[in-house]
């Protein structure tokens, strides 16, 4: 149990990381910053979001919680997805600040949506939350 909890804490520790990062990243991306050239830019993101992703596999792999039996799990992962592919539109492929902008707007809230699905442990995430309180 002290493994999980620790692994969990692992898990959560990195998603906060990845997220503070990626909106630095963005932010330098939209004002065209000379600061998202620098090696520890490019190389940091990829350590921490590579424990981010082990430690997520090992607690999916300690609690036996597998994709095609937990729908959440499943919209996690499929949020996961959609959240690198707009992000590298926010950091990389926008063509313009305004576009990066928008797509760094978008994968954030796509991140709150896998933090709300991880807690809820609901594919709905926060809408489920929202409906049950109207």
């Amino acid at each position: 149990m002290a493994s999980y909890l620790l692994i969990k804490q692992l898990h959560m520790l990195a998603a906060g990381l990845s997220l503070a990062l990626f909106v630095l990243r963005a932010w330098w991306s939209v004002r065209r910053s000379p600061q998202l050239g620098q090696r520890w830019v490019r190389i940091l993101p990829h350590v921490i979001d590579t424990l981010l992703l082990t430690a997520g596999v090992t607690l999916m792999i300690l609690l036996e919680a597998w994709p095609t039996r937990q729908p959440w799990l499943a919209a996690k992962l499929v949020g996961l997805v959609a959240y690198i592919g707009v992000g590298t539109i926010a950091i990389k492929r926008g063509r313009t600040p305004a576009i990066r902008g928008v797509a760094a707007l978008v994968a954030i809230v796509i991140f709150a949506y896998i933090v709300g699905a991880a807690i809820t442990h609901d594919p709905l995430s926060w809408w489920r939350m929202i409906a049950v309180q109207s």
